[in-house]
């Protein structure tokens, strides 16, 4: 889909990095500029680690984000490595960075600088608060931004439960959503650019983002003016739709609809719920939600997971088990989507990979390079510079370039 799209990624961590990737699925050739000194910081940020056979190691959070790319290690401060990334620019269509706003300027890489060279760059910058306002200086991490832009404040347990108080979610999902908005506004680009001829410059801030996404929560408090409360594993619009306890365990019910809702009250033998007029329409159901839950709670309790989930399927009522990551990993449909796959690697053999969720015409579009090791790729993407033995052997010698040989 992307054959033939250049990509020269400068970000590290997850938000570009999972954008980059996605790219790279699509088609992209990308590469991946990182400090000689170590590289990437995610390829240190573990336990766990996945080790080769001769003792190199890699963490798995570096390798959930970094399949499909070419790894450059280059030191860009100095002027020799200026010069090559504005060489790569100039060959590139995108070039995706996530430094505080300024910094790549101090070395003549930012947008201006870059599209003079390329007009035709599409030059994506993500950030923590973005390329102007009060905020624009500061870093961003996903915690942080997932605290400030509100999210926190609608994750977790409600006022008066045992442990209440904000939380959030299991995974960095402000850098992954950042990420997403950041490649679709990237391929928007792209397809702009067919008409125009001309590049972009995109600016993409995890602050915005967020906000962005707190999607039917922002909006009930744009149009009512009531600050939402947390509400656990519940929906604030909708009842019932949350976790429940049964005899033996726990089970997510999303009943979606009054007609949902009688399915349930039938399946479950519970006439008096569908008897009570509080109960009749969602928006009764909103109202007394206490009442209901106290209700429902002492119906759930009477039988276990395995068995309300084959009656509520039978009756067509939404329900799931809550499982672990070895549950979904031993999944049927993980299997046969090919949700998991293997990717063979020179250090570290094969790697395990969590596939791109896209289907095109039946085909997932996963790359089959696994994440490099740190400047694995050296010698080939400077040798399609034009940089021979001699002079890759020079660069390695002043540090311009990391010293590893290539795998």
């Amino acid at each position: 889909m992307l054959n033939g799209v250049r990509v020269l990624d400068l970000s590290r961590i997850l938000a570009g990095p999972w954008c980059t990737q996605l790219l790279a699925d699509y088609g992209a050739d990308v590469v991946k500029v990182e400090n000689p000194a170590g590289g990437d910081d995610t390829r240190r940020w573990g336990p766990p680690f996945l080790r080769g056979q001769g003792g190199e190691q890699v963490a798995a959070y570096f390798l959930c984000c970094n399949r499909g790319k070419r790894s450059l290690s280059l030191d860009f401060r100095s002027a020799e490595g200026q010069d090559i990334l504005r060489r790569l620019a100039q060959q590139a269509d995108v070039v995706v960075e996530n430094y505080l706003p300024g910094t790549l300027a101090r070395y003549g890489l930012d947008y201006a600088s870059l599209a003079a060279l390329n007009p035709r760059l599409i030059y994506c910058s993500v950030t923590g608060f973005g390329q102007d306002g009060p905020n624009r200086d500061r870093a961003g991490y996903d915690a942080m931004i997932q605290a400030e832009a509100g999210l926190m404040s609608l994750t977790g347990l409600g006022a008066g439960e045992p442990g209440a108080g904000p939380m959030k979610a299991g995974i960095a999902v402000s850098d992954l959503m950042c990420g997403m908005y950041a490649a679709s506004a990237i391929l928007a680009a792209l397809h702009a650019r067919t008409h125009s001829g001309r590049g972009a410059q995109l600016d993409l801030a995890l602050f915005d983002c967020q906000v962005a996404w707190l999607a039917n929560q922002g909006m009930n408090y744009l149009v009512g003016g009531e600050v939402p409360p947390r509400h656990g594993t519940a929906h604030p619009n909708i009842a019932p739709y949350q976790v429940f306890a049964t005899a033996d365990g726990h089970l997510m019910l999303a009943v979606g609809n009054d007609e949902q809702f009688r399915r349930f009250c039938a399946a479950a033998g519970a006439d008096a719920l569908a008897a009570d007029a509080r109960f009749a329409t969602n928006a009764g159901r909103v109202a007394a939600r206490a009442e209901l839950i106290i209700a429902m709670t002492a119906v759930l309790l009477t039988r276990g997971t395995r068995s309300w989930l084959d009656a509520l399927a039978a009756a067509g009522v939404p329900a799931g088990p809550v499982n672990d990551l070895a549950q979904v990993f031993a999944h049927d449909q993980v299997s046969a989507r090919g949700l998991v796959q293997q990717l063979a690697h020179p250090l570290w053999g094969a790697v395990p990979q969590l596939a791109n969720p896209l289907r095109r015409d039946g085909v997932a579009p996963l790359s089959r390079q696994a994440p490099p090791a740190l400047g694995e790729h050296n010698d080939a993407v400077l040798a399609e510079l034009g940089f021979d033995a001699q002079a890759r052997a020079g660069l390695r010698e002043r540090g311009v370039i990391g010293g590893a040989a290539p795998v």
